[in-house]
């Protein structure tokens, strides 16, 4: 993601008009609903999440707790408990 320059980029009527809610701060504008790609379906970003989480299914079955895989992975427990679920069901186990 980068930064551009309100001024630079919006109408001077609808940047005063931003600007009585926020001024000098970031604001993220998120994409239409009808523009939005899945999560992870970038090629790269796939695979990235795919051997992570091939990663933490080996550990686990290596016998790693459930809670410092979530630690060293930074990810919720609930998340690591659906990764295991889903690697799980990728490996007919």
């Amino acid at each position: 993601m980068s930064y551009k320059k309100a001024k630079h980029i919006l109408p001077l009527e609808l940047l005063e008009e931003i600007q009585k809610y926020v001024e000098g701060e970031s604001i993220y504008i998120p994409r239409r609903s009808d523009r939005k790609k899945p999560r992870g379906s970038s090629v790269a970003s796939l695979k990235y999440f795919q051997k992570r989480n091939a990663q933490i299914f080996s550990e686990y079955l290596a016998g790693e707790r459930q809670d410092l895989l979530s630690e060293k992975y930074f990810l919720s427990l609930k998340s690591i408990q659906r990764i295991i679920r889903q690697e799980k069901m990728i490996h007919n186990m």
